[in-house]
């Protein structure tokens, strides 16, 4: 039986990323893969089943990459503002750092696999961590109750809106954008007026 090599795996990860960004979901191909990273398709099983789990591992990798950036240096008794420009900080800089695996990942989220990346570990922590964080703001009456399609809308829209014009290097209009920490502060602002008493 033929052993894993970490850097030929990493290799696999980095061209199945670009890939799916590239192609979608539905023009990857395992073939299409091993040609791309000059190896054999049956070399592609040694790491995973099949395409089906090879997504998914690349997904929830993707994944726990993103909520253990997410909750760094963030608790849940944060007072809300506190917590939640963390919150910003923590997802701007794995987007700004990690712009390929972000694009796989929203790619990913709107498919039959989300479910099964979802299912990670973190993403429990992570989800319960968040959970615990509004409901001791919503307790200590530093935030409003609203339904949670509602809160994130309001919450995190703005940031990801701005994110988009940076990826896209434009605004609306065609203008010139790079995210910065003021237009973050900016943004930031008006989201904590709207989401608290």
């Amino acid at each position: 039986m033929r052993t894993r090599d970490t850097d030929k795996e990493k290799l696999v990860i980095e061209k199945a990323v670009e890939q799916i960004v590239h192609d979608g979901l539905q023009g990857f191909s395992m073939n299409k893969l091993a040609k791309a990273c000059n190896i054999s398709v049956a070399t592609l099983y040694i790491y995973y089943k099949d395409k089906d789990d090879l997504i998914i591992k690349i997904g929830s990798e993707i994944g726990e990459q993103f909520f253990s950036t997410a909750i760094k240096d963030f608790s849940s008794d944060m007072s809300f503002k506190d917590g939640l420009w963390k919150q910003w900080q923590n997802r701007a800089a794995f987007a700004l750092e990690n712009p390929v695996r972000v694009k796989c990942f929203e790619a990913m989220k709107h498919t039959p696999y989300a479910e099964a990346i979802m299912k990670s570990g973190m993403l429990s922590q992570f989800k319960d961590l968040l959970n615990e964080f509004s409901q001791n703001a919503i307790n200590n009456k530093e935030l409003i109750e609203l339904p949670l399609d509602v809160f994130w809308s309001i919450a995190y829209g703005p940031l990801y809106t701005l994110l988009n014009f940076h990826r896209e290097g434009k605004s609306l209009g065609g203008k010139p954008f790079q995210l910065t920490e003021g237009k973050m502060k900016e943004a930031f602002g008006p989201v904590i007026k709207a989401l608290t008493p």
